[in-house]
């Protein structure tokens, strides 16, 4: 037998394995929640550890400005994977750099002051560009009106409200062809802003404030639906719909870890990159072998693995 043929039998056996549940979204799924941490190491990276902060807003236009350039050519693509992912990638780099840094922007122009804990004198509570995030909640309820009532839609849970409530105003327009790119970089942003903006009205103390009861009966419901999103997730057989679940499921898992690491359970280390430098190394790491793992997932193979199983 040659080494060639060798190489793609193991090949298509690493191929096989993980195409099956619960692989497609699992991988998926720890992609996602690495990358919700990796997004507050570079925001601290490039606000705290470069040197000259003048750099920080033309590296943030460059970092949006490259998520743009995957958003156009993840658009073009005909290949459903390739353009899952680029608009996956898309939306964070653009989030990051054009969404966050542009609150971070306003919130200097504006000499907006961070918000100090008062339990533990000069640590910050609640950054000055979060505060200034704050005010976006009504362009996020207009939005959300929209895509909450939306015919062409196909996420679930706006489904499932539509249905329980009877907000259907039409029937989806036949032969309406997804962009599945400009879905996925849309989902991203959005469900990353709308969690944003809910857990800063529930850390803030004039409002609830993070060890509330309201922060502990959000605690307690979110982990439930994340554990029931994720317990759906894994047995996704295609990777492109694994990859599209997975984005809310990681997220609103983020929630449950980012309170966590407020109640100071454990010590968030992605916030601290230059003390936690091993930790963050693995922390790289992992994104980098899931992102490999997840490309190599193939896009969908249930039909060809259950003929196989019947012969």
């Amino acid at each position: 037998m040659s080494a060639s043929t060798e190489g793609a039998r193991s090949g298509n056996a690493l191929s096989d394995f993980l195409s099956r549940p619960p692989w497609p979204g699992l991988l998926a799924f720890i992609l996602v929640l690495i990358v919700q941490g990796a997004g507050h190491t570079v925001m601290i990276v490039m606000e705290e550890v470069w040197p000259g902060e003048h750099y920080v807003y033309e590296s943030a236009f460059a970092m949006g400005l490259v998520g743009f350039f995957m958003l156009f050519f993840g658009m073009r693509s005909e290949k459903e994977v390739f353009a899952t992912w680029m608009g996956f990638w898309a939306g964070t780099f653009m989030w990051t750099g054009w969404v966050e840094f542009a609150f971070v922007w306003n919130a200097n122009f504006l000499g907006v002051p961070d918000l100090m804990d008062p339990s533990m004198p000069g640590e910050i509570a609640t950054k000055a560009e979060y505060l200034v995030m704050m005010s976006s909640i009504g362009v996020l309820g207009a939005t959300l009106a929209y895509f909450l009532i939306n015919p062409e839609t196909k996420c679930n849970f706006f489904l499932w409200i539509q249905r329980r409530f009877k907000l259907k105003v039409a029937k989806p327009t036949k032969g309406h062809k997804r962009n599945f790119a400009a879905i996925t970089a849309l989902e991203t942003i959005y469900v990353v802003w709308f969690c944003y903006v809910l857990l800063l009205f529930l850390y803030n103390e004039d409002i609830a404030g993070e060890k509330s009861n309201a922060a502990y009966v959000f605690f307690f419901l979110n982990t439930i639906w994340a554990v029931y999103l994720l317990q759906r997730l894994v047995r996704f057989w295609k990777v492109t719909t694994a990859v599209r679940y997975a984005i809310p499921t990681a997220i609103i898992t983020w929630n449950t870890v980012e309170l966590l690491g407020r109640w100071n359970v454990f010590i968030s280390f992605w916030e601290k990159p230059q003390e936690y430098w091993l930790e963050m190394t693995l922390f790289i790491l992992a994104i980098i072998i899931a992102a490999v793992l997840a490309v190599k997932t193939p896009a969908h193979r249930k039909a060809e693995l259950s003929r196989e199983a019947s012969l």
